[in-house]
């Protein structure tokens, strides 16, 4: 872990197959602590998704920020940063194809996402909201 600072925690990961985990065990782990069991597996699926994506098609270090949501009925931010400047593609992956479905799950799961070019690339980001 980098930085956590109160309400927000951040990561930088090598550009290689273990960050995937590292990045799914670190996310649930903080969110575990900040006591938002609740959004842990969905956040750490889609931190996965995104790392996946992200070691796909760049290269260099992958950075995962997690910003608290303040108060009951606020919003979880999750971030996921690379080298690549490029946005990513959603695509309708055929019923045989072993990938395409990373950004229609997340698309899917959270309650916004987007992306957002960067000085060094670009993040995408995904808001979950607080359950309950």
């Amino acid at each position: 872990m980098i930085d956590t600072e109160g309400d927000c925690a951040k990561w930088t990961f090598p550009a290689d197959p273990g960050a995937v985990r590292a990045a799914r065990t670190a996310v649930r782990n903080r969110l575990t602590d900040w006591r938002l069991d609740g959004l842990a597996d969905i956040a750490a699926l889609l931190v996965s998704e995104l790392v996946t994506n992200s070691l796909r098609h760049a290269t260099g270090p992958i950075g995962v920020r997690l910003v608290r949501p303040e108060g009951a009925g606020g919003v979880l931010l999750v971030e996921v940063s690379d080298p690549l400047p490029d946005p990513p593609r959603e695509r309708v992956a055929g019923l045989d194809d072993e990938s395409g479905r990373g950004l229609q799950l997340v698309a899917h799961a959270a309650d916004r996402w987007g992306t957002r070019p960067g000085t060094s690339g670009k993040t995408v980001w995904f808001e979950l909201s607080m359950p309950g």
